[in-house]
């Protein structure tokens, strides 16, 4: 991975989130303020045009630039928890122009990891950490970025799914308690949408 394919990546984020759009405001209207989609949608395409705009080359930098413009397109409590996670991966690859499929998992891990430190959750409480921590563990195990890819994607998939089965202890839909159990989390959508943008 370098910063151009870095930059592809991030366009293909930001067009997944502007497809689905639509559908993850109605998921998030079912126990939030339905303004998911619409955060998302507008945070990865800022995060992509900052990206764009740019001829910068570190990794570490490049991320932590587009964390900074995500959090200020998306002002929403998932866009917080996001700018985390560009923060944590920034640190990971400060100073690197390139990263290798490893190089790469140990940033997505510390990523996670600060997203977790700073908002004060983990995997089973209904939230976008269900996908991204089994999506991160299995591209971790894989050998080469396509594979590693692929992986991941079929992981946040399986984690979003499994949301369904959970019950929501995290920001508005909190207070749903029980009626929260069999809905999808809109959060856990936005992990899954990633991975799937970048394995295709």
């Amino acid at each position: 991975m370098n910063a151009e394919s870095m930059r592809e990546g991030l366009r293909k984020i930001s067009r997944r989130m502007d497809e689905n759009r639509e559908y993850l405001i109605q998921l998030d209207q079912q126990n939030g303020d339905g303004d998911l989609g619409v955060s998302m949608s507008e945070g990865f395409r800022a995060a992509a045009a900052c990206m764009e705009e740019t001829g910068e080359t570190d990794l570490g930098k490049l991320l932590m630039k587009a964390g900074s413009a995500f959090n200020e397109a998306a002002p929403s409590s998932l866009g917080t928890i996001l700018s985390f996670g560009f923060m944590g991966m920034a640190k990971a690859l400060k100073g690197k122009e390139e990263a290798d499929a490893k190089q790469f998992a140990a940033a997505l891990k510390a990523g996670v990891e600060k997203i977790m430190d700073k908002a004060g959750s983990k995997p089973g409480e209904k939230t976008i950490l269900d996908a991204l921590c089994p999506a991160v563990d299995a591209f971790a195990a894989a050998e080469d970025f396509p594979e590693a890819l692929r992986l991941a994607a079929k992981a946040a998939a399986d984690g979003s799914e499994a949301t369904r089965q959970m019950r929501s202890v995290h920001g508005r839909a909190a207070y749903y308690g029980e009626q929260s159990i069999g809905l999808l989390d809109g959060g856990s959508v936005v992990g899954r949408l990633i991975f799937e943008a970048l394995a295709q």
